[in-house]
């Protein structure tokens, strides 16, 4: 018994870790491109799907920034 407690309480703190790393990943991209946006709602909307773009193209973690300063300059001269 006091392994599968021991089992359980670990299966479910690095779900919980992992859960949480994954959370947070997407709380930094979405506010990237948020501060990409400043104040106008209209890019705010653009930029957030444009970040949907990046992930069903599988644009990697590195290059995400560039893609969505890009994407926020694409915005400007449209």
């Amino acid at each position: 018994m006091d392994y599968f407690i021991i089992i359980v309480t670990t299966a479910a703190g690095l779900y919980f870790h992992w859960w949480i790393y994954w959370r947070i990943r997407r709380w930094m991209d979405r506010d990237l491109a948020l501060s990409l946006a400043g104040d106008d709602p209209q890019k705010r909307i653009y930029l957030l799907q444009r970040l949907a773009d990046a992930k069903r193209e599988k644009v990697k973690r590195r290059d995400l920034p560039d893609w969505l300063q890009r994407a926020a300059d694409d915005y400007r001269a449209a």
